[in-house]
């Protein structure tokens, strides 16, 4: 196959890729401190892109413009939800969080498809056509932007939990939590905020999205299954291997459907999920047990 052809599917792997990395960014942060995987994580792009798509059509407020939006009240969201809900239903019992958020996720999504129908939307803005020479290849603009913006997001949320004392607080629970509350650090609290700032990322990732994707009610089950896949291969609770598994899950996608077809494109990821369940469980980067 021409050098140039699997160059330009490299390039976009690679672009595609930086967006499942910051989905996977949020659900990594959630595992890693509440040791569950959420299952209401897909539903909650799903809300969050529904948001950036009326954002637009109703105010007239431009997709990437809307983030300064959605992750405010992604968070907000998100720790009212654990605050009220999550955290109350569970009663601090890891196996009932699973499950409230499984609850969650169904009833998040069949109120979606009474409010807004099982109907797909996509949205159209002035430089959703325009292209921009990347070596051999030519990138649309927007996948261009949303890489960049998603790279520089995972790294300061990167920063977020080494440099600040919230950050610090967030990875004394994650390691753990009794030895966390006699410091004095309210856990519950880190809780809701983990939960938030996990959710927050999917506000600024649906910003992202929105300009190359389109969005349903049932648009979640797609990156949520990705996410789950990139959080896996690159170690539960770790955000270098959320990045690297993204980019790597993105490459994947790229060339399977380059050489199998778009159709069959995702066959490589399934594939990359059961070998690594099979010979490394613990990811990547993941700790050993």
């Amino acid at each position: 196959m021409d050098s140039t052809i699997i160059a330009s599917a490299a390039i976009n792997g690679l672009l595609l890729g930086g967006i499942y990395t910051l989905v996977a960014c949020g659900l990594t942060l959630i595992y890693g401190v509440l040791h569950i995987i959420n299952f209401a994580h897909g539903s909650m792009l799903m809300l969050a892109m529904f948001g950036v798509y009326y954002l637009l059509t109703l105010l007239g407020i431009d997709p990437y413009l809307s983030m300064f939006i959605m992750v405010p009240a992604m968070y907000v969201l998100g720790y009212l939800l654990y605050k009220g809900l999550i955290g109350r239903l569970s009663s601090g019992k890891d196996e009932n969080i699973l499950l409230v958020t499984l609850g969650l996720s169904i009833l998040i999504e069949n109120l979606a498809l009474m409010f807004f129908k099982g109907d797909s939307r996509t949205i159209l803005v002035s430089y959703s056509d325009r292209m921009i020479e990347l070596g051999p290849t030519l990138v649309p603009l927007p996948k261009l932007i949303s890489f960049v913006v998603a790279m520089v997001l995972c790294a300061l949320l990167g920063l977020f939990m080494q440099r600040t004392d919230t950050g610090r607080a967030i990875r004394a629970v994650a390691k753990e939590r009794v030895g966390a509350r006699l410091v004095g650090i309210d856990v519950d609290r880190i809780f809701a905020i983990s939960y938030g700032i996990g959710l927050a990322t999917l506000g600024a990732a649906a910003s992202l999205m929105m300009p190359i994707f389109y969005v349903s009610p049932t648009v979640g089950h797609v990156f949520v299954l990705v996410a789950f896949t990139v959080v896996v291969l690159g170690g539960m609770g770790s955000f270098l291997g959320a990045i690297v598994g993204g980019l790597i899950i993105g490459l994947t996608e790229s060339f399977g459907g380059l050489y199998l077809g778009e159709s069959l494109g995702q066959i490589g990821i399934s594939l990359i999920f059961i070998l690594i369940l099979l010979f490394r469980p613990s990811g990547l980067f993941g700790a050993r047990q």
